[in-house]
């Protein structure tokens, strides 16, 4: 069987490449595209994946996603009809289920995020299966335009795809000029260009900017790591702390710095996950509608959602002065991680029998 896959972000290229492994173990060909996109590039460079780009990422404004798409579905389109395959995969990629629909070719979305609606108003009812966490309900895709018989749940959140097989490198540490025995907290920023995000978070002025000051005046002794996106947000970040930081412009092991990490703090949905199944106390200030995933993680006392920068700088103080309060919520997230099953597992297995 030929499976392609179609991984857009750094998030999707963690996930998909144990599912590319499965597929490749059983000898099945895969085929991996992407977009020029740097940080999805790194990532899948990092993990040793080879694959074709198509198409770019459209920025922060509709009309340049708008003609991003248009220009990707005619690349994707002379690439998969030339390696004609039998089954596509993606995380609800609106290009590549166009192109899939398009060819006649049986599309599987993965998709834990119907919050950013838009894209899936554009890739759900053009697929064959929608695959997500349980706790998102299944009338949540059928108004989405999923089909009745389409809609495979795993009792899982998407991180588990990697960290049930995550095995940490402390070499990462080394490598940033880091200390593995001080202190660390670590920050991720918005995704200032999402379709959801317009209007709400800006990549010049990240979220975590006034929550960095509010930690730097408490004069703790700490590390303070940021991830950042799009290349655009670490000159700002740079600017403000200069050495007093240490801002990551390029993909590292960043599972890794989570494990070890005293305290996380997220404007993102993804590391926030994983953080917390890694036993890692985290707070997110996403900026948006919070998504179920994080909501779910709330109900369960896993993470809270703060956006005062003093009330984020005040629990991470707590996290590093009085570590033991927290040994419960790390307990149980990594309890959880434990209890969740294998989403690549249940995806594979869609792909082989079900197209």
């Amino acid at each position: 069987m030929r499976v392609w896959i179609d991984p857009l972000t750094p998030k999707q290229a963690l996930f998909f490449t144990p599912l590319r492994e499965v597929l490749l173990k059983e000898g099945n060909e895969v085929l991996v595209t992407t977009r020029a996109y740097r940080e999805a590039e790194q990532t899948l460079q990092m993990k040793k994946v080879k694959y074709v780009v198509a198409g770019r990422h459209g920025g922060g404004t509709k009309l340049g996603k708008l003609i991003a798409t248009g220009e990707r579905i005619v690349e994707l389109a002379k690439i998969v009809a030339r390696w004609k395959p039998d089954v596509a995969v993606s995380f609800t990629s609106p290009e590549a289920a166009r192109v899939a629909f398009g060819l006649g070719i049986p599309h599987v979305a993965v998709n834990d995020s119907p919050h950013s609606w838009m894209v899936a108003r554009l890739a759900v009812p053009l697929s064959r299966f929608v695959c997500s966490p349980w706790i998102i309900p299944r009338p949540v895709w059928l108004e989405l335009g999923a089909r009745h018989d389409g809609v495979v749940l795993y009792k899982a959140l998407d991180p588990a795809a990697w960290l049930k097989r995550f095995t940490p490198d402390e070499r990462v540490f080394d490598s940033l000029g880091l200390d593995r025995d001080r202190p660390l907290i670590m920050f991720r920023t918005e995704e200032a260009f999402a379709a959801y995000l317009i209007g709400r978070a800006s990549d010049s002025a990240p979220v975590v900017g006034p929550v960095i000051s509010d930690i730097l005046e408490m004069k703790l002794d700490v590390q303070i790591v940021v991830s950042t996106r799009y290349g655009r947000q670490a000159p700002v970040l740079r600017k403000s702390f200069g050495r007093k930081i240490v801002v990551l412009d390029t993909i590292v092991d960043a599972t890794s710095l989570l494990k070890q990490a005293s305290f996380f703090i997220g404007s993102g949905g993804t590391m926030t996950v994983e953080s917390v199944l890694l036993g890692t106390p985290a707070v997110s200030c996403f900026p948006g509608p919070r998504p179920l995933y994080i909501q779910y993680l709330e109900n369960k006392r896993l993470v809270e959602t703060l956006h005062s920068p003093k009330s984020i700088a005040s629990r991470a103080r707590e996290a590093l002065v009085h570590p033991e309060r927290f040994e419960s919520q790390r307990s149980r997230g990594r309890a959880l991680l434990k209890w969740m099953e294998d989403p690549v597992k249940r995806i594979s297995k869609v792909v082989r029998e079900g197209c």
